[in-house]
Formats: structure tokens, C-alpha cells, sequence
């Protein structure tokens, strides 16, 4: 029996997945990433491999880490052509998780990870990941039962409250520029949005890719998913895509080869024909966005909370998201 993780007992999983006749030899546990997410570890019996994710240790913000609508989201989606892994159980110990199959491939995170691929490749992979965001969105949720899962209606509006109330809950220190992007937001909120299933956090590392032909095997991390406005989801990735540089999350439109935002966002109205004139106000939004995650990683890290390196590193990183914010407003 391998010794015990943060965040969970080996022991007290070991006798759970042995009752759901899940193991064929003795538990071992590995951590793959955690601390400004839910945490994932990687099980293993010798034989078979599965992926258990658990919210974060400490403060933990509300909504942000539910492990229900991520299971809940893996099930409707797994027999749709949109690829997720398959979800195997759920379970509560001292907080609730659930169990997953291990999708074979490789998660693009470092930079080293990104360098060897050439143009083509590049090119091939980045069209990969606005393609399986198209099909996200053009999924019917009713058909797959998840028709509610949220409430389209006043969708913007709700975001920008919500993530403004993480920023008050996650407060360590002063940001005025934040504070007025949120306002300049909420005085020019879309009218007429569309509405689909929207992930919430799409970007390359947060699919399982297989880097010989580019093909997204998985798609991950769903606990933001819920209905609302598609084109949330593309300025996020747009924003991810082009930086900052952070130590949690690829960039690969920094790496020479690769295409930049742009590309993505050329490359969903090919394939989705909806209209972008208004994706300005996204990409502002998805700034504003990211900069509350970042201040509520910052929180968590000046208490300790955090689990895995250079997370005390991301709240220097928000004041130039904000001004890119800013700048995208006045587009």
C-alpha cells in the first residue's frame, strides 16, 4: 500500500474501490495536479490505471469545485460524440470525489511538451480543440439529459456577479483596475446571447491529446460546465492560448510554430458559422475571469493551502490581464 497523498487516504480508498470491485492487486496513489483546481491523482492497482478528482484543500470558493456536475456532466456526455472519459462512481469521505477511467495521452502543459511540434502539427492540433468546442456546443443538452443543468437566461450577468463576489471572498488585497473591469463589463453586457453547454475553463491543458495526429482523445475538468453563452468559452480558451505565461497553463501561441488566438477564434466561425462581432466584450470578460481564479489561487497560496509549485506566483500576473481586459473593451 503506497503511503497517503495530501488530500487522501489511501487505506479509506483502497477499502472503497475494493467494495466496488474496482482492484485486482494493492492501491498506489500518485497526485497529478492540484492546488488551483480540484485535485487529480492517478490509481493503480498494477493492472489498471483510473483518475480520482476531489475538490481542493482549504478555502475553497462556492461552486467552483463540484464534484457532482462534473460527474453528473461526464455521464450525460461519455456516449455523445463530444470525448470525456468515462465516470465510474462517486464517493464521500471527508469531502466528496468520484472515480474515472484513465484516458490515454498526453496532457500539454509545459512548453517542452509543445516545442517539438512543426507548423502543420501545430496548426493540426489547435484546429483539434476549436473543433471538439464546436462540437460542445452544438451538442443539444436536452438530448444528452442536460437540459438542466443551468439557467441560459440572465447567463453574463449572473457570471459577472459570481465572479466578483470570489474576488470579495478572496480578497488579500486592493486592485482598482480589477475592480473597474468588472464595472465597465456590467455596463455593456451582451443583450441577445445564444445558449449551449459551455465548459467554463476550455484550453489546451485541460484535454488529453494525442500528440501524433492531434486528435483531442479527452476533455476534462468540467466543473464550471452548465448552459450559457458559447462564446464564453472560446474567448477563454483565445485568452489561455496567447498567455500570459503561467506555471498552470499552457501557452502555446508564445511557442514559434504555433498559431495565435486569432487562429481560434478564424478557425470556430469556419466551423461553428456563428456570428463574433461581439467578442470583444468576451475576451474583456475572460480577463476579468481568469484574474478572479488567479486572486483566489493567490488567496489559498499566502495561507498555505496550495498544493504544487509556482502557485504563489500567479497573483503577479494579474494586473496585465487586467489592462488586457481594458484594451479589449476598447477594440
Amino acid at each position: 500500500m503506497s503511503a497517503s497523498p495530501p488530500g487522501v487516504s489511501v487505506p479509506a480508498l483502497e477499502a472503497f474501490l475494493r467494495e466496488h470491485g474496482l482492484l485486482a492487486g494493492p492501491l498506489r496513489v500518485e497526485l497529478l495536479a492540484g492546488g488551483r483546481s480540484n485535485l487529480t491523482y492517478l490509481l493503480s492497482d498494477g493492472t489498471g490505471r483510473w483518475v480520482l478528482r476531489r475538490p481542493p484543500l482549504g478555502h475553497v470558493l462556492a461552486t467552483a469545485h463540484d464534484m457532482d456536475r462534473e460527474f453528473r456532466v461526464l455521464r450525460a456526455l461519455h456516449p455523445s460524440g463530444v470525448p470525456v472519459p468515462e465516470p465510474i462512481v462517486q464517493g464521500v469521505a471527508d469531502v466528496p470525489f468520484y472515480v474515472m477511467e484513465f484516458a490515454e495521452g498526453s496532457v500539454l502543459r509545459e512548453r517542452h511538451q509543445l516545442e517539438p511540434f512543426g507548423g502543420e502539427g501545430a496548426t493540426r492540433l489547435a484546429d483539434a480543440l476549436v473543433e471538439t468546442l464546436v462540437r460542445l456546443h452544438d451538442t443539444d443538452p436536452a438530448a444528452v439529459g442536460l437540459g438542466e443543468l443551468g439557467r441560459p437566461d440572465g447567463y453574463l450577468e449572473r457570471q459577472l456577479r459570481r465572479w466578483a463576489r470570489q474576488l470579495r471572498d478572496s480578497h488579500s488585497r486592493d486592485l482598482p483596475e480589477l475592480t473597474a473591469l468588472g464595472e465597465r463589463l456590467a455596463e455593456r453586457v451582451p443583450q441577445r446571447s445564444a445558449a449551449a453547454i459551455v465548459h467554463g475553463d476550455y484550453r489546451l491543458d485541460n484535454l488529453v491529446v494525442d500528440p501524433a495526429s492531434g486528435r483531442v482523445v479527452a476533455v476534462l475538468d468540467w466543473e464550471m460546465a452548465t448552459l450559457g453563452d458559447p462564446l464564453t468559452d472560446l474567448a477563454s480558451a483565445a485568452v489561455w492560448w496567447d498567455g500570459p505565461e503561467s506555471p498552470v497553463a499552457a501557452t502555446p501561441g508564445t511557442v514559434p510554430g504555433f498559431p495565435g488566438g486569432d487562429f481560434l477564434v478564424e478557425a470556430y466561425a469556419r466551423h461553428s458559422g456563428r456570428d463574433l462581432a461581439g467578442l470583444p466584450w468576451y475576451l474583456a470578460f475572460a480577463c476579468y475571469k481568469i484574474a478572479a481564479i488567479f486572486e483566489g489561487i493567490h488567496y489559498r497560496a499566502r495561507q498555505g493551502l496550495t498544493v504544487g509549485d509556482g502557485f504563489d506566483r500567479l497573483g503577479a500576473l494579474v494586473p496585465a490581464l487586467v489592462d488586457r481586459g481594458h484594451a479589449a473593451l476598447a477594440a
